[in-house]
């Protein structure tokens, strides 16, 4: 059998997880530049920055709705892919990733045609006003004609870093971001194409990350490449792939449906300031939560390996160690928040207004933050062991049975402060319920 490169089964534990989860905790900081950069732009383009602000909130639930597909394939193929590396079976491996790829190219090209036929209503439903429907309709329509590329990016990464390549899996996102960067004020400020110009960048940055992923996993420097021959769909991998990856799909899918009900009920109760101001803090929630992301991530591919390889001492220790940095970052990030609420949300608006209903909103929001981590953790453990009921039952537990009708009941006793109630209440049981029950049943097995 041919040796394989970054075998995750041998050598500190630890030192493999930081290998992994520094360039990819900075790929996920790079990519949240990508939306990031552009509400910063945005909100400073002078008359209507506001309402062009809240408009990129409204369109916030259908990108999300594009990762929650390309994290259905991606998030389900990438640990079976490790799994299988582990293993040793390394031609599965390999029919696992062609099949992804080719998975990656059909959601593609469906969702775009979806969205662009159903784009007006759904952005109406989303809490889109009269005065803001404009700006959002001409974010939301550039955007999804770049989809294949976002789609592209997000789930061939998976594969990369999967295979230990975490420097190469940043380099995607610097990459796009470094594009993304330099495009923004050139298309939104010097051609004056004001929102339309921040998603031409996006997607133009998004192309070129695409190019950089499928070359790499084409070339020899990757592990398992991508071959064409085995790019012909197989139901029972195909089963496998989408069953596992419906637990980030899921997750993605319930923070879309989460986001279209704080919309609507912040239109009802507040206004279109209050969408602004949510969303806002979303841009916050996505910085503090980058490391979380990244570090959960860059565990599976090691309690994967490690698991399909029989070494179940180093999948227990991975898991320690997951669940022990992600509470100590989150309660860091969760005091840095509480201190500099007018220091983060001066970074997107200047405006008075916004300020003002954004605080109190804020610190409300973020109550008890440290709680996502044990979510994060136990989540993280059941996806890289491929427990898809457990991982994909606590997605819908936090977000659709907590979260959606808190949103929608609270406010009638709490006014509009109750959509930002649901949060940390959802945080606090859904949180101690997924990592009690990782702990109970997998933890104490392996």
């Amino acid at each position: 059998m041919t040796e394989t490169k970054n075998d995750f089964s041998k050598g500190n534990i630890l030192t493999n997880m930081l290998s992994l989860a520094l360039p990819m905790t900075l790929a996920q900081l790079v990519n949240v530049l990508y939306n990031i950069i552009d509400r910063i732009y945005i909100g400073r383009i002078g008359n209507g920055a506001t309402l062009a602000l809240t408009a990129l909130g409204v369109c916030l639930p259908l990108i999300t709705m594009v990762t929650a597909f390309a994290n259905l394939i991606g998030m389900g193929g990438a640990p079976l892919f490790s799994i299988e590396r582990g293993a040793g079976r390394r031609k599965e491996a390999e029919a696992i990733l062609g099949n992804s790829f080719t998975l990656l190219i059909i959601l593609s090209v469906i969702l775009t045609v979806l969205g662009e036929i159903f784009k007006k209503p759904l952005l109406m439903l989303l809490g889109a006003s009269a005065d803001t429907l404009p700006y959002a309709d001409s974010y939301i329509t550039i955007y999804f004609l770049g989809n294949i590329f976002v789609m592209m990016t997000l789930g061939l990464n998976s594969f990369i870093n999967a295979e230990g390549f975490g420097k190469t899996g940043m380099l995607t996102v610097v990459i796009g971001a470094v594009i993304n960067i330099v495009l923004d004020p050139v298309f939104i400020f010097a051609l004056n194409m004001g929102v339309s110009g921040a998603a031409a960048a996006t997607v133009i940055s998004q192309f070129a990350s695409a190019v950089w992923t499928y070359r790499f996993l084409r070339s020899d420097k990757a592990d398992i490449k991508i071959n064409f021959k085995r790019l012909h769909l197989a139901a029972r991998r195909v089963k496998r792939i989408l069953t596992l990856g419906a637990s980030g799909f899921t997750m993605a899918v319930t923070n879309s449906l989460v986001s279209m009900t704080c919309n609507f009920a912040l239109a009802h109760h507040g206004g279109d300031l209050y969408i602004g101001a949510m969303t806002i803090i979303n841009s916050v929630r996505e910085i503090f939560s980058m490391p979380v992301t990244g570090f959960s991530h860059s565990s599976q591919p090691i309690i994967g390996y490690n698991y399909g390889a029989g070494e179940y001492g180093r999948v227990k220790q991975a898991i320690r160690y997951l669940s022990i940095i992600l509470i100590a970052y989150t309660a860091a990030a969760w005091a840095a928040i509480s201190l500099l609420p007018h220091f983060l949300i001066g970074i997107f608006s200047d405006d008075a207004a916004l300020m003002a209903v954004g605080v109190p909103s804020m610190h409300i929001y973020f109550f008890g933050f440290f709680m996502m981590a044990l979510q994060f953790s136990g989540q993280s453990t059941f996806t890289a062991l491929g427990r898809s009921k457990q991982a994909m039952f606590f997605s819908v537990f936090r977000k659709v049975i907590i979260v959606i009708p808190l949103t929608l009941l609270l406010p009638h006793w709490f006014g509009v402060n109750g959509v930002f109630i649901a949060e940390p209440v959802s945080n606090f049981i859904g949180g101690a319920a997924c990592f009690a029950t990782m702990m109970l049943t997998v933890y104490r097995k392996l």
